[in-house]
């Protein structure tokens, strides 16, 4: 059986690669793109040092900086205005996850009309859009690298998944020195999501052996490095192991798909506007304690790569330290339960039912290794709300 490898056509990694956006766009034959971002990136001055670039090299551009931390159909809908009405030849994405999302949405939008629900997952999106040089600012959702964009339909609250090689950037300038101002909480949150990101591609049942080695590879640089790029935020080294194992981590769920982590999670992003990272981290443990027995051996790689257990460990005892791992990670990054985040617990309950529904419409529940029924949804949401 074969598998098809998905990745950006040219990627800069390491110190200063954002500043080889003139040659890439060079070397893509565009010559006028817009800037997509948010508000956080103007105001530290990120998107003035593109713009400035761009302006040397005799490059005009414009920017749409008003993308939310939660991309929803409406947030996007002015970006994809100015695409219609601009003769733009490319799209800059500049920030989080969240503004490369809405980058790839208004490129495929903006040229090829329709609502974003119109693109939602189970249909494969394989129309290019327009070309999307992606600059991620954060060592997270590894979107840079990815096929995939999720946009929330707010007259629903569903966080939609959508799919397909017209939301593949075309080139990633991947330079960790813009991850140097991140606050613990984000490096946290973005954190945990990417070594989500790393184990379900490695446990699901789309799993190859390319997406394999770029899986455990990005565990092993995510994990030794998550508590001092936390504890220490100008530690570079940290960083720069932290920025490479979010983009590996992206390349390997792009190719193998996430699972059951990412499908719940996304509702309770959507219903009660919990970031998409905090949300991974919140369900991480119990999914993987849930889905163990169905590939404990795959589990236990992961445990060894992560370097919580060791070699000679045998695979139950392997699973109990990544475990333990995965929980005691959460406390030292005060990843806070659901309750402790503010979401009401009647209302938790009340939407048990509407959110399994979206977590399994979205397909990511069927590549878990222990595929859940609609019940055992609902029961984990409880569990996960009981945790300690």
């Amino acid at each position: 059986m074969s598998h098809r490898i998905v990745l950006p056509r040219l990627m800069e990694i390491g110190a200063g690669a954002s500043q080889q956006i003139v040659s890439v766009l060079h070397n893509l034959g565009c010559k006028r793109p817009l800037i997509v971002t948010d508000r956080m990136m103007v105001e530290l001055g990120y998107v003035a040092r593109i713009s400035e670039t761009l302006a040397k090299a005799d490059i005009p551009s414009d920017c749409f900086a008003d993308t939310l931390p939660e991309p929803t159909a409406a947030s996007i809908r002015a970006g994809v205005e100015m695409v219609r009405q601009g003769d733009y030849d490319s799209i800059i994405a500049l920030g989080g996850g969240s503004p490369i999302d809405s980058a790839k949405a208004i490129g495929i939008l903006g040229k090829f009309g329709g609502e974003m629900r119109d693109y939602r997952f189970p249909r494969d999106v394989s129309e290019a859009g327009l070309p999307l040089i992606a600059i991620p600012t954060t060592a997270g959702t590894g979107s840079e690298a990815t096929r995939f964009t999720i946009i929330t339909d707010e007259t629903s609250d569903e966080k939609m998944l959508c799919a397909g090689l017209g939301f593949m950037p075309v080139a990633a300038l991947i330079d960790y020195e813009l991850t140097l101002s991140l606050p613990p909480r984000v490096t946290a949150d973005t954190g945990i999501d990417a070594l989500t990101h790393a184990i379900e591609a490695y446990v699901s049942r789309k799993a190859s052996l390319y997406g394999d080695a770029q899986a455990l590879e990005a565990m092993r640089l995510l994990a030794p490095n998550l508590r001092a790029a936390y504890h220490e935020p100008a530690n570079r080294s940290a960083r720069e192991a932290m920025m490479l194992g979010a983009t590996l981590a992206g390349i390997a769920f792009s190719n193998a798909s996430v699972a059951l982590v990412h499908g719940m999670s996304r509702p309770i992003g959507a219903f009660f506007h919990v970031p998409h990272g905090l949300s991974n981290a919140m369900l991480l443990p119990a999914i993987t304690a849930f889905s163990i027995p169905a590939a404990p051996a795959r589990y236990a790689d992961c445990a060894r790569a992560m370097g919580v257990a060791a070699q000679t460990d045998d695979i139950d005892t392997a699973n109990a330290k990544l475990l333990d791992e995965l929980r005691a990670l959460n406390r030292e990054l005060k990843v806070p339960s659901p309750a402790e985040f503010g979401i009401a617990r009647e209302r938790f309950f009340e939407l048990r039912e509407t959110m399994a529904k979206q977590a399994l419409a979205s397909g990511s529940p069927g590549n878990n290794p222990r595929v859940p029924t609609e019940a055992e949804i609902i029961d984990l949401y409880e569990t996960v709300w009981n945790q300690e």
